[in-house]
């Protein structure tokens, strides 16, 4: 890994707030809540912000979030009490947005801010085991509406040079987000469940042309629209992807868990 330019990352963030209640069987998500609790120290990086794009924010251009002191979004529902109790201070991060915006408007992007929108599970839930001291700044950048794969590699290549400015770039989101599917708990994944998570794993390896190329046409991957029926949970992989440049890809993490394969990845030098 380079000493002077940050990986990026994409993490599973799981289910609602998964990793702060009892499941059956109970070990679930144990796996992956481990793989989040030692993803710093794995990655042997001291960032000075988190910039974390998450599935669970839309808005017609990329939109950051520009709160000093953001709250959180309690964006789950038919939860434990407790669940809605959670609490994660981090810091915002509003001078890391105007840097962002600059680097997105010099690309062509259309841009807004918010200063209202609390940061939302995606990013809590992850982070609250990955950095559970909430000390390190966070920006929450949005994704774009209209779920264009190639705008969101752009997205991301655009935000590469944050890379060398000490910015670990984090997306949030599941390699496979079918929530019916999911819900049925198979106690093994059927083949036509396996084939995109396949498919994704051989993309991710390949040199930067050819794995853009792939993400960019992941619709026509087999198993595409099993796997996710809706993008905004493998988008945030599209950016990360784009930021990673010639970084390689590795798949880092990878569990079965109610009965469909997820997976984390890191691009490092």
């Amino acid at each position: 890994m380079s000493a002077t330019r940050l990986p990026t990352v994409f993490l599973p963030h799981g289910a609602g707030p998964c990793f702060f209640m009892d499941w059956q069987p109970a070990d679930t998500w144990n796996d992956m809540a481990d793989w989040l609790r030692n993803l710093l120290p794995a990655l042997n990086v001291a960032p000075r912000a988190l910039l974390v794009i998450s599935a669970h924010w839309e808005e017609p251009v990329f939109t950051l979030n520009t709160q000093a002191a953001p709250g959180l979004l309690y964006d789950y529902y038919g939860f434990p009490a407790h669940t809605y109790q959670l609490t994660w201070p981090a810091p915002g991060a509003p001078e890391l947005a105007g840097e962002v915006a600059e680097l997105l408007e010099g690309a062509g992007f259309n841009t807004a801010r918010d200063n209202q929108r609390g940061l939302d599970h995606g990013v809590f839930i992850p982070l609250k085991l990955v950095r559970p001291e909430a000390d390190i700044p966070v920006l929450q950048l949005s994704l774009r509406a209209d779920m264009d794969p190639q705008a969101h590699i752009e997205l991301g290549r655009a935000l590469a040079p944050l890379r060398e400015q000490g910015v670990l770039i984090v997306g949030s989101g599941m390699s496979f987000h079918n929530i019916p599917l999911m819900r049925a708990s198979l106690p093994t994944p059927a083949p036509a469940v396996l084939a995109f998570d396949e498919w994704l794993q051989s993309a991710i390896v390949l040199p930067q042309a050819e794995r853009d190329a792939a993400l960019a046409d992941w619709q026509q991957a087999p198993g595409a629209g099993l796997a996710h029926p809706d993008a905004e949970h493998l988008l945030p992989l599209h950016v990360v992807a784009g930021a990673a440049g010639a970084s390689r890809g590795a798949c880092t993490f990878r569990q079965v868990a109610m009965g469909v394969p997820l997976a984390g990845f890191v691009f490092a030098d």
